[in-house]
């Protein structure tokens, strides 16, 4: 390990996917050098805006990644390990087993953090990088689009606004594009409508405390945007690298939402960069993307592959030093 540099590991766990990162990280400087970086779909929040309760099989799930994740980070002897829970776990009933299990397999406690911190573990991630060139207007609003909620942040140099609203991609999926306990294969019109409605109510209530038209630059994260960058660059598998800092304009980012609201499971899992966890919700995810571009007037989205799991670690180095 370099000089300077700590060693950590942060793990990412929200409504639809665990993600770790192990990096070496220097905390004077912000530079960060990444080791192991993955994502598996487990979809911890499945039912739990109907039940309120983590289902014992997304439970496992989440157990079983939390396994392969203890190996990746014993093996690559990381110093520091921050394990951060979001949406599902800060709404269930039952979270004290979610607690239990991750303890026993990671040997840390995950911090069920509140949706502003979540923004601001996010604001760092996604901007730090974007701090040294002039080639993107300030102020920034980064939003992260998550499973079970948004998160959006408006800052420069610090963050001046933050929100976190319940409006996520699986948790729109179930709310509105499911019946009879199935996704609808494409959804009636009166289900999207539905749809875009909670998401503009979500948006009046972002907009009470943070000036999201204040923004001169959009900074996508998460699943969501990634994707629907992927396929506006008809990418023939998921590529990080053509992904990371691409720009997406707002007619693009409607035309694929209004193809995938309305394509079927199989036109959709046939996308070549679509990751089959993603098939059933991307496009409630998507459609968020939109309604927020075009609330805001943003005529194009920056996608970042940088995000809240960046901001973990660097709050991790911060720590260790």
């Amino acid at each position: 390990m370099p000089a300077g540099f700590s060693r950590v590991a942060a793990v990412d766990c929200g409504t639809n996917s665990i993600r770790l990162l192990v990096a070496d990280v220097d905390a004077a400087t912000g530079e960060l050098r990444e080791l192991d970086r993955r994502m598996t779909i487990v979809r911890l929040g499945q039912d739990v805006d109907r039940t309120g309760r983590l289902a014992p099989e997304a439970l496992e799930r989440t157990f079983a990644a939390c396994r392969q994740y203890a190996e990746v980070i014993r093996g690559l002897g990381a110093g520091k390990v921050r394990f951060v829970a979001t949406s599902a776990s800060r709404d269930a009933s039952n979270r004290d087993d979610f607690v239990r299990g991750v303890v026993d397999i990671l040997g840390v406690e995950p911090e069920v953090v509140s949706g502003e911190q979540e923004a601001e573990y996010s604001f760092t991630g996604a901007t730090r990088e974007l701090a040294g060139g002039d080639h993107l207007a300030r102020p920034y609003l980064v939003v992260d689009i998550g499973g079970g909620s948004t998160e959006f942040v408006v800052g420069d140099d610090r963050v001046r606004g933050a929100r976190s609203v319940d409006v996520g991609c699986v948790r729109m999926t179930e709310r509105h594009l499911v019946r009879d306990g199935a996704v609808t294969d494409p959804p009636a019109e009166e289900q999207i409508a539905a749809l875009r409605a909670d998401v503009e109510r979500a948006l009046d209530l972002a907009e009470e405390t943070v000036p999201l038209r204040e923004a001169r630059t959009l900074v996508g994260l998460a699943g969501s945007v990634t994707t629907v960058s992927a396929i506006a660059q008809e990418l023939p598998g998921y590529d990080s690298s053509r992904i990371h800092h691409s720009r997406v304009s707002r007619e693009k980012v409607r035309e694929i939402t209004e193809w995938l609201l309305h394509s079927t499971h199989a036109e959709r899992a046939a996308v070549p960069s679509m990751h089959p966890g993603r098939v059933d919700v991307i496009a409630a995810g998507a459609l968020v993307l939109l309604s927020i571009m075009e609330r805001t007037g943003a005529r194009e989205v920056v996608v970042s592959e940088h995000d809240i799991l960046d901001g973990i670690a660097h709050s991790c180095a911060a720590e260790a030093r």
